[in-house]
Parts: C-alpha cells; structure tokens; sequence
C-alpha cells in the first residue's frame, strides 16, 4: 500500500474543496502571466495563505508553466517550521496529496542523495509543515505528469544545500522551486524598504540575511550553487500582506523570483 501524506493545512492556507481550490489557482496564474522570458530553471515564492500570498505566488508559477509540459521533476525545498531538523530532511511518504490529488515522490532523486551526511528521512519535519504543501497545487494545475523531490531545510550551511541541489539539477525536465517569504511583522514603508533590498541581493545572487527571508538557508543554498553556474535572477512581483489582504501596521513580505541558467 502506498504511503501518502496527506494535506495538513488544506481548508486553513488554502481552500479545502477541491473545485475552489483549482479557481483560486487559476485566478492566481492569470492574474500573474505575463509576456516574455523563458521558461526558468528555478523559482523562489512564497507560502503563506493564499488570502495572503497566492497572487505572488502565482507570478512566480505563471513563469514555470512555460515550460509547456516539459517537466518531470520539480525538487520542491523550504524551511522547518514545526520541527527542529538538522540539514535537509526527506520524507518517507511515496506520495503527497492535496484535494487536487496525488503527486508521487521520485524515489530515484532520494536514492542519489541518500549518502549525502547532511540528508536524512525525517517525516516529523513534513507532517505538519506547511512551506511545501501550499505550492503542489500551483504545480498541480501547471504540470500533467510530474513527481517531486520535497526537502524541508533545517540547520544547514549553504554549501550543504547547494550539494544536494547540484546531485539533483538534471537537464530541462527538473525545476527547482524554493519556499520562502520575506520580512515578517514590521510595518508597511519599513517592510517595503526591506524587502527591496532583500530582492537586490538575490537578483544579484548575493546571499540573505537573517529576518530577510524565513527560507534564508534554502534560499542561500541555492544562491550559493547559481553564482557557481553563472545563472541570472529576476523580480518578478513584490509585495506583502498589507497590499493583499491585511492592515499595514504589521505585514509580511512576498516576493516572487526566476532564474535562468
């Protein structure tokens, strides 16, 4: 029998039903496609309730679904929340499940990584955590036929994260889709501020600083293997939740990035 694991933040982060839930995203693409640039190798979007952060979410997704059903593999990496996780942690479910469905997990990426130090099967780290699962049904509705490679990044050093995202980079028919938002609780100009300037040293592919990004490590990690492979970065929408849906005395960043190799 196959192991699934099973949505733990459907009906909270996002809607639990699964016609609502296909609207919501659809909506989130339309509204976030534009003309342009290629297909990205990479994305970095951001993971809170869509009331919040799905239309940022949706520009970074809408660049991905240009890729016109060529992907395969999408290595999905954010950061621990719930559990306290050392290096990067795989799971040992076959399968994770939205109300959309089920999307397999590739065994075989698992078995390449495996002897890594820094990379252990650890399911405590993804029963709960949310910064992987509210991103499967933006891939859900972009790609047919796909299976992924979910790691939730605890205590790690960047060049540890760039080494498992180097053993699973592949060709065209993998993407890599880092889970991250940005500031979290400062007011709206102060946020704002911030949050440029976090977006300027990603674009230049500079590393994060802490309380510039909750998925600094992830997002470090992968910075750290781009500068290696001479990549490009792009803005691609930036905003917070005073701009979505919340007050703007205290409001989280979101940012949405592509790079290209």
């Amino acid at each position: 029998m196959t192991k699934i694991r099973y949505p733990a933040v459907a009906g909270q982060f996002y809607p639990g039903d699964a016609r609502h839930l296909k609207q919501s995203v659809d909506q989130f693409l339309a509204d976030g496609s534009s003309e342009g640039e290629e297909a990205p190798k990479a994305i970095v979007a951001p993971h809170a309730g869509y009331i919040y952060s799905g239309p940022i979410a949706g520009t970074a997704f809408s660049y991905l679904a240009r890729a016109n059903g060529g992907v395969r593999k999408v290595v999905l990496i954010g950061p621990a929340h719930w559990a306290a996780t050392r290096g990067l942690a795989a799971s040992d479910s076959e399968a994770f499940a939205t109300p959309l469905g089920t999307i397999p997990v590739n065994q075989g990426s698992y078995q390449s990584i495996k002897s890594l130090h820094q990379v252990s099967v650890f399911e405590s780290a993804h029963k709960r955590e949310h910064c992987l699962e509210v991103q499967l049904p933006f891939l859900q509705t972009i790609f047919s036929d796909f299976e992924i490679v979910p790691l939730v990044v605890g205590d790690a050093a960047p060049e540890e994260v760039a080494e498992v995202l180097d053993a699973l980079w592949g060709g065209p028919e993998t993407v890599i889709v880092i889970s991250s938002d940005l500031s979290h609780y400062n007011d709206y100009a102060t946020a704002t501020r911030l949050d440029k300037e976090t977006s300027r040293r990603i674009e230049n592919l500079q590393p994060v600083t802490e309380g510039q990004a909750c998925g600094r490590k992830a997002i470090n990690g992968f910075l750290h293997l781009a500068r290696q492979r001479k990549m490009t970065a792009k803005t691609v929408d930036l905003r917070n939740s005073g701009d979505t849906a919340d007050p703007r005395d205290r409001v989280v960043g979101y940012g949405a990035y592509v790079f290209w190799e």
